[in-house]
């Protein structure tokens, strides 16, 4: 297979003014490092940003790839009770190098991975015990390869360090002040169409060049899959199977900042949710940037965190692709079958199940990684974002039919009637405590998560809901029917509510870090924590009921 890509992603080309709590000048409404505090919102009413920033370079990539793949595959019968399936498949996926470009204070950027010796094994069997009603197990194991998503390939391509750029502005930066944009003016107008956006000429304040790269390690993600069932009939159409399923994921994929130096653990107050209220306690976070103690012009209130100093200095982060990953998923589903008779299904199924991962994060290249300490990456180690312990699906489908012969004109109107219905509980699923505000000044405001607490340390509430499916047909003539479909979701209107954690502040978030001097009336601080009153309160929710109707002519 060949698949030739254009890619267009002007991210923050526009430019991105961020509204933190911020201190200013309480008669001019300047910026200052200790002076009158501002909410987010106050800050926007006053138009007095926090931070700015604004990418630069091309916007577009062709991040093209090959694929090729072969399979074998064979069917053995034993004996009469058991059959062997063994087969082997091969893949191999190829990626364009037109416009990488290897940055020399980063060798292994700008280069691909070639992994040509993919092969998985996969084997299955089915056994029977017994003669009437026999007990059918059925087991299977197979290893299967994932492809990579082109996404990676593309920001490999344009974020090289070289040909890219990032600013990032503090306003209460003296420095970066001087040359901090007014709000809502961009620091350089590009156009949200414009394939390329460049830097000005000489600029230097806040100027970042990040890389991404595959790590020079690299191998291809893949699964192994192992699942066993037991299925037995114990009545007439009616069966009982209990069902086993473990499912590792290896080698997959997770970005590290590996241009960080060795963090330092440093201690910063909590106050409530308004900034001046001291809580009494103390969050404790490795930190990658250290304190000031003496007074200077971008510290005029000392203690104050130092800009990040990284070990490559004229770069910014280096997201680096590593295939350092993994997940497990172990999972039991007992369940109940009746086939159709009479016009009835019916099929009840429970599961039992946990998936715990450390942190993949193969959908969000592009992005910062998620990793929140380089330095301790398995420390992410915790439930995955679809972990669900208990999951009940009910389904039944009823097609009576009460009038027969001599009763034509009643079974006209009351028979080929078909009601269905789904019935689904779900527990709960987990929350991330996240943080805003950068409090381990890593330079990503994306990772950062409440000190104390694993990745997705709490559950969000349980989910239920009922679905309906009502229909008849009617024979309009030989050639001509009609059908009837009324189908309502969420039938009872339950309020199936949600927790929305993000890391960036624009739903909600477990606290807000706040580099700002501060005092707790022991010691000055060049930072605090601010806490919600209680970040797991629903934010959000699922579908309300919904109805709909529908005729569709058949010919």
């Amino acid at each position: 297979m060949l698949t030739r890509i254009y890619d267009f992603f002007p991210s923050q080309q526009s430019g991105e003014f961020l509204f933190y709590p911020i201190k200013v000048d309480p008669f001019t409404f300047e910026p200052m490092e200790a002076g009158l505090e501002l909410s987010p919102l106050r800050a926007y009413a006053h138009e007095v940003p926090h931070y700015y920033l604004q990418s630069f370079g091309s916007a577009t990539s062709n991040p093209n790839s090959n694929e090729y793949a072969a399979f074998a595959q064979d069917t053995i019968r034993v004996t009469d009770r058991l059959a062997v399936n063994l087969g082997v498949r091969w893949d191999l996926q190829t990626f364009t190098t037109a416009g990488l470009v290897s940055n020399p204070l980063f060798p292994p950027s700008g280069k691909v991975p070639f992994q040509p010796y993919n092969f998985a094994p996969r084997a299955g069997l089915a056994y029977s015990i017994g003669n009437k009603r026999p007990l059918v197990v059925r087991a299977g194991y197979g290893i299967f390869y994932v492809r990579i998503p082109q996404i990676y390939n593309s920001v490999v391509q344009t974020d090289n360090g070289i040909t890219d750029a990032q600013i990032f502005l503090n306003d209460t930066n003296y420095y970066d002040h001087q040359v901090f944009p007014t709000y809502p003016n961009p620091l350089v107008s590009c156009p949200l169409s414009a394939a390329n956006c460049s830097l000005p000429a000489g600029f230097t304040q806040g100027v970042t060049n990040d890389v991404s790269a595959f790590a020079p390690n690299f191998v291809t993600p893949r699964v192994q899959q192992a699942s066993i069932t037991f299925e037995k009939e114990v009545a007439g159409r009616t069966t009982v199977a209990l069902s086993l399923l473990n499912v590792r994921g290896e080698h997959l994929i997770r970005a590290l900042d590996v241009n960080l130096p060795p963090p330092t653990a440093l201690t910063y107050p909590i106050f409530d949710s308004t900034g001046s209220i001291f809580q009494g306690g103390y969050y404790t976070v490795d930190s990658f940037a250290s304190w000031q103690f003496t007074q200077s012009l971008t510290c005029p209130w000392p203690p104050c965190i130092n800009p990040l100093g990284r070990p490559i200095a004229q770069l910014g982060a280096i997201d680096e692709f590593q295939s350092a990953a993994s997940s497990l998923y172990n999972g039991a589903t007992l369940s109940i079958n009746r086939r159709v008779a009479h016009g009835t299904y019916l099929r009840l199924s429970y599961t039992y199940a946990r998936a715990m991962d450390d942190g993949q994060d193969a959908l969000v290249a592009g992005q910062p990684a998620t990793v929140q300490n380089s330095y301790e990456p398995n420390a992410e180690r915790g439930p995955s974002v679809t972990d669900q312990r208990h999951r009940l699906v009910a389904a039944v489908s009823v097609e009576p039919r009460p009038f027969h012969r001599g009763h034509e004109l009643a079974g006209r109107f009351f028979n080929n009637w078909k009601m269905s219905t789904v019935v689904n509980y779900g527990s709960g699923r987990p929350v991330n405590a996240t943080v805003a505000g950068d409090p381990n000044q890593d330079g990503n405001d994306l990772n950062d998560r409440l000190p104390g607490y694993s990745r997705n340390a709490f559950t969000g509430p349980d989910y239920a809901t009922a679905d309906l499916r009502l229909t008849r047909r009617i024979h309009l003539s030989e050639r001509y029917k009609l059908d009837f479909v009324a189908e309502a979701f969420n039938l009872s209107n339950r309020d199936n509510q949600r927790v929305e954690i993000t890391s960036n502040g624009l739903v909600a978030n477990a606290s807000t870090f706040v580099q700002s001097y501060v005092t707790d009336g022991i010691a000055p601080y060049p930072g605090y924590y601010e806490l919600p009153g209680n970040f797991m309160k629903p934010n959000a929710a699922y579908a309300p009921r919904q109805v709909q109707l529908a005729l569709k002519l058949i010919f």
